[in-house]
């Protein structure tokens, strides 16, 4: 994997492992990335390039040129029995891994609740051969199984396993809801048998999916956005809401206000801005989601 600093800042290219930047929970260890494909993801046949990370002057972590989809888990020390599978946005172009990724899952962890953070193909990206329905999705539903499989080994409850997505992410976030299948118990992968039905949804400033396919058996979904965001998503996440709760599926909404697109979990971000983990928590709170048995 290779680091771009921009070039003003006069650095050089430096190669690191991908865990010296995936940031720990208190008291823990940083992760390790899993592949959701050890063998190599369906489609990513003969691309062995490596990913590219730049640098931001801020110092935030962007991914881009994903051949090897992964998830880096955060493990609480104290676990409410719920898992979230964390998507970060970026336009299908590149993965903004810090504030609505890593940041993200030491949030959750350090709230009791298992989280991971994936690294998905990226269909908008110059010169890509992915797309959303062939790759992307995929490694979404993918990562669901993956979790799935494993939640015996990671303190989850299996029906208590859901997704949060930011922006792009987010479009992702929301397609899965209306996309998935129980598996297949005759797969010779035991991943494969796991189904990939998210158990709820977090979508965060989401771009909103066309010809989505709404009905009561959409998760539970929690929404939010910032009043200033553009209004694809400003106006889109609130109709997204009402088109929810007429097709029967229950969803929350949140409308922040003076706030536009992007915030995710920053030392910035002002109080009210923050606040949002502390509603998306008390949500899952309130739907049982957090509870043990």
């Amino acid at each position: 994997m290779s680091i771009v600093r921009p070039a003003s800042l006069g650095r050089i290219v430096v190669a690191l492992a991908c865990t010296i930047y995936a940031p720990a929970s208190k008291g823990q260890t940083a992760p390790s990335p899993i592949l959701l494909w050890p063998g190599g993801a369906p489609g990513s046949e003969g691309k062995t390039a490596p990913e590219r990370v730049r640098l931001t002057p801020q110092g935030e972590h962007i991914v881009s040129n994903i051949n090897q989809p992964s998830i880096t888990p955060y493990l609480p020390v104290k676990a409410s029995g719920a898992g979230i599978v964390v998507l970060p946005g970026g336009g299908h172009r590149e993965l903004w891994m810090d504030h609505e990724g890593y940041r993200v899952g030491r949030w959750l962890s350090d709230h009791g609740i298992a989280a991971f953070v994936l690294k998905y193909r990226l269909s908008k990206e110059d010169g890509s051969s992915y797309t959303i329905d062939g790759a992307s999705l995929p490694d979404v539903q993918r990562a669901i199984r993956l979790v799935r499989s494993r939640a015996a080994e990671w303190n989850l409850a299996p029906g208590r396993i859901g997704i949060m997505g930011f922006s792009a992410g987010g479009e992702l976030a929301a397609l899965v809801g209306t996309r998935f299948d129980a598996g297949s118990a005759a797969a010779t992968d035991p991943v494969d048998r796991e189904s990939s039905r998210p158990d709820f949804l977090g979508l965060i400033y989401p771009a909103i999916p066309q010809g989505m396919h709404l009905s009561k058996d959409v998760p539970p979904a929690f929404l939010l956005c910032g009043e200033d965001d553009n209004p694809a998503i400003s106006q889109g996440v609130p109709q997204l809401y009402l088109d929810l709760k007429r097709a029967g599926a229950s969803a929350e909404l949140h409308v922040l206000t003076r706030t536009g697109h992007g915030f995710g979990i920053r030392d910035s971000n002002p109080p009210a801005v923050s606040n949002w983990t502390s509603l998306f928590y008390q949500w899952l709170d309130a739907r049982g989601f957090l509870k043990r048995g």
